[in-house]
């Protein structure tokens, strides 16, 4: 599988997917035409959204068509040279997954090989469950199963800030919860302009800001380049 999973669309102050470009280049090399699934949007329209990405790679010289534009959404994937997933509302775009029933159709594109390529909820996603996301449920899809490529849990846009006299829970304290009831499975947590790759069976973490390592109560800090292919098997 080729999947480059962002955890986000921007980084700091960026301008669109604009801090990631170099990491795009290569995963999308040789590749012209990209599909791509906005369902994760809620409060843009669909075409507005892709005409945001189309304009953020333009300078690889692909062309963008979005899942919306195409009549049969099945088809659309068998299609695709490759396949991009864009963030928003991890339900919601898990939801519409479901409803346009290519929850196992990518899977499979992505498994034959075509390049996949997410970004927040569309990194989410790549999972064994969006269990793990920071999004509010909006929207119940049919199960919380994702494409599970690969076996893990995934926390993109990590940190756990805390402003002071806040007293909700930070994301350390909900990740916890996750592994009181699940201590044997690793979630990788993400921050703002780091990202996962996976190509040729081995998983890599990119971005100088690293990543971390929750598991079986613990978080374990992961430095830029880790090689965690070991958590495929």
């Amino acid at each position: 599988m080729q999947l480059l999973l962002l955890s986000s669309s921007r980084a700091d102050n960026s301008d669109y997917l604009a801090p990631y470009i170099s990491w795009i280049a290569s995963h999308l090399s040789g590749i012209d035409k990209l599909l791509f699934i906005p369902y994760a949007g809620v409060s843009i329209e669909y075409d507005a959204y892709q005409a945001m990405v189309q304009q953020a790679l333009l300078p690889l010289g692909i062309t963008v068509t979005s899942i919306h534009q195409h009549n049969d959404a099945r088809q659309a994937v068998m299609d695709a040279k490759a396949i991009a997933v864009g963030g928003g509302n991890t339900f919601h775009l898990l939801y519409q997954l479901y409803q346009q029933d290519i929850v196992q159709l990518i899977r499979k594109r992505v498994t034959e090989g075509i390049p996949y390529l997410g970004w927040s909820a569309g990194s989410n996603i790549a999972g064994a469950s969006i269990r793990t996301t920071n999004d509010m449920p909006i929207i119940e899809p049919a199960s919380f199963t994702a494409l599970n490529l690969l076996p893990l849990q995934l926390n993109p846009h990590y940190s756990d800030y805390k402003p002071e006299g806040f007293h909700g829970e930070t994301r350390d304290m909900r990740l916890a919860e996750f592994m009181q009831l699940h201590p044997a499975t690793p979630i990788i947590a993400l921050p703002e302009g780091s990202a996962l790759k996976h190509d040729d069976g081995k998983l890599t973490l990119l971005g100088s800001k690293g990543g971390y390592l929750f598991q079986a109560g613990d978080k374990m800090p992961l430095a830029e380049h880790a090689d965690l292919s070991t958590m495929l098997v």
